[in-house]
């Protein structure tokens, strides 16, 4: 199936793109891409239109996601808007430290306004919205069905290769190629690029790879009532808070509530999950599952890991090809990061073809293109990773131990340090760079905390 668009010039001097998958990160890339070329070609391996929401082949996606902050402004950027139009159908907009029940594993972080604005929506109507836009780009045409095959390369640069196209397939019917003068991986986590780059004499990439193995449970049911929150939240905590969940406020008044657990199972059975809510310490998810009068099929999915492939450390990477989103780095969706990473990865994608002329070479855009990129993704990476390492019962770093030491005391003084907790707030939301969190006058409240050897706070039922 073949979608077309309808407005939007794209760049004659570059003749065609091609974006190897249409999900989030497809079409993030096919919108920024639509700028600079005349033809964005995007090969979707499902049948999809310009209603399909969240991909049919994405188990995660029946699952509450997060888009942080960053996130939020940088899509605003793209797809001027979209959070009012979000809004309009109930998409929540409000302030992080205000309209959030966050239970943090020393008691309730502090109300607080933080200045931090987030919308709260599914990935389903998200996804829908974005199509729905990108499709009405006259560069793009998407083809439903299509698999890619494997790459065309040719000679490139410094006696490397260079990717000038692709192979790909619409159903059973016969493989065809396509002449390209950029490629974007955006195949997702289960994408085949080690098998493509083998195929054409490549070197594949090295990869970072964590496990942290959470299995998430999420049911979608009628929001009634008035609440002082959007946000009821207990997070996981090594090694002892093994359990916890998420309830967020979506769309056409509606939560969507995900439970999740290390090493744990959160139950389908309707009963049984209510009852695995009411076993955590924020008893508002469980109060709101119990005050349902309808909901959705309920979902499990299992998440193995973060992994992050290191194209920017291969040498033999070859020109004219670029990854984004899970493609190139897939998160421990427990952290919420790997939406808003995808966002600004395609705004600096962006960034960077707008820096040559409409027919400059593209020589040289995948190495600054995943160098960039790899800026990105760095401080997020390290963020989660060091917290999923602890859950390890050996080969902890001593930097994951020390990350670890410094939060248990953050969270601690978060508890009455609206000023602690509006900067974790802007790390966490990636407004702001991790070293917000490190400044002179934090560092001395923890290590005072530390030194009187302050026990922390036990959680304490909501208000």
């Amino acid at each position: 199936m073949v979608e077309a668009g309808g407005t939007g010039a794209g760049r004659p001097g570059r003749e065609r793109a091609v974006v190897i998958g249409g999900g989030y990160a497809g079409l993030l890339a096919a919108r920024v891409l639509s700028d600079h070329f005349a033809e964005v070609l995007v090969l979707e391996r499902d049948a999809v239109s310009r209603e399909t929401g969240a991909h049919p082949s994405a188990p995660q996606s029946y699952h509450a996601h997060a888009m942080l902050a960053k996130g939020g402004e940088t899509l605003e950027k793209l797809f001027p808007g979209l959070r009012a139009e979000l809004e309009q159908i109930g998409s929540p907009v409000f302030d992080y430290g205000e309209r959030i029940s966050f239970l943090l594993p020393s008691g309730y972080a502090t109300r607080t306004t933080t200045g931090v604005h987030i919308q709260t929506f599914t990935r389903d109507e998200l996804e829908r919205r974005l199509r729905g836009r990108v499709l009405d780009l006259a560069p793009v045409r998407m083809v439903g069905g299509a698999r890619c095959r494997g790459l065309l390369t040719a000679p490139g640069e410094r006696n490397g290769r260079a990717v000038t196209g692709v192979r790909y397939r619409i159903g059973d019917g016969a493989e065809e190629e396509v002449a390209a003068d950029l490629v974007v991986d955006a195949s997702g986590r289960s994408g085949a690029i080690d098998d493509w780059l083998i195929e054409a004499g490549l070197p594949v990439s090295a990869k970072s790879t964590v496990r942290a193995r959470i299995t998430y449970t999420t049911m979608v049911f009628d929001r009634t009532g008035e609440q002082d929150y959007d946000v009821a939240y207990q997070m996981t905590f090594a090694p002892s808070v093994r359990r916890g969940g998420v309830m967020m406020g979506i769309e056409h008044g509606r939560w969507v509530c995900s439970l999740f657990g290390f090493e744990q199972h959160p139950p389908t059975d309707t009963d049984a999950y209510l009852e695995f809510a009411r076993d955590l310490d924020n008893p508002r998810l469980a109060e709101e599952i119990a005050r349902r009068s309808r909901q959705e099929e309920v979902h499990r999915y299992t998440n193995p890991g973060s992994t992050w492939r290191l194209h920017h450390r291969n040498p033999g990477w070859p020109d004219r090809l670029v990854a984004i989103g899970d493609a190139l780095c897939v998160f421990n969706p427990v952290y919420g990061q790997g939406l808003t990473v995808a966002a600004i990865e395609a705004d600096a994608l962006g960034t960077l073809l707008r820096r040559r002329s409409a027919d400059a070479d593209l020589t040289g855009l995948s190495r600054d293109y995943l160098r960039a990129a790899a800026g990105i993704v760095k401080a997020p990476w390290t963020l989660s990773t060091t917290s999923d390492l602890m859950w390890s019962p050996e080969g902890q770093p001593l930097g994951a131990r020390f990350a670890h030491w410094f939060n248990r005391h953050v969270f601690a003084l978060a508890l009455h340090d609206a000023d602690v907790w509006t900067r974790f707030v802007k790390v966490a939301n990636m407004t702001a760079p991790p070293s917000l969190l490190m400044h002179p006058s934090v560092l001395a409240k923890v290590v005072r905390r530390a030194v009187t050897r302050q026990p922390a706070p036990t959680p304490v039922p909501a208000a």
